[in-house]
């Protein structure tokens, strides 16, 4: 008799292990974090957008200009905890462009690849006539409707994935 009960304690102690290493491991999965891309009311600090990203991630601006009328899109790359300004790609010249820069000419438009521009965060004033839009690698957000045409902070951090299933 105490030979079946030797067994039974010896089931439910691994049971427990195996239940004890579950939680564990479900619990340190809730506590990783994660990069995302937040786009938040720049007065409020209320959240509009919060998108995952990864290092190499292309984040791109693109507006019209508001004087010249012509295409712009401002191109980053997630690096670490920084968006790193990689290009500028413009039709036309107008007030505002790079006019001491070194550009090029690539399938008709004009580029200027910056030498080092670094941001923690980025100010945008999206606009009815600008049309500001952002590219998130293959998905595209409208900045004037999720913002009212408010100015909104672009920025990284740091989530868990314990956060990322809370509302």
């Amino acid at each position: 008799m105490s030979d079946g009960l030797g067994r039974r304690s010896v089931g439910l102690a691994l049971a427990s292990v195996v239940v004890l290493a579950l939680v564990l491991a479900g619990g340190a999965a809730a506590v990783q974090s994660e990069r995302v891309l937040v786009v938040e009311d720049a007065e409020t600090g209320e959240r509009l957008l919060a998108t995952p990203v990864e290092n190499g991630t292309t984040v791109t601006l693109a507006y019209n200009h508001s004087v010249e009328g012509s295409p712009v899109r401002d191109v980053y790359a997630v690096r670490g905890d920084e968006l790193v300004m990689t290009r500028m790609e413009f039709a036309s010249y107008g007030w505002g462009f790079p006019a001491q820069a070194n550009v090029t000419r690539e399938n008709g438009s004009f580029v200027y690849r910056p030498d080092d521009v670094r941001l923690s965060e980025l100010h945008v004033s999206p606009g009815g006539v600008a049309e500001h839009r952002l590219h998130v690698d293959d998905k595209t957000y409208d900045l004037v409707a999720r913002s009212d045409g408010e100015t909104v902070r672009v920025h990284l951090e740091h989530r868990t994935k314990l956060q990322r299933m809370m509302p």
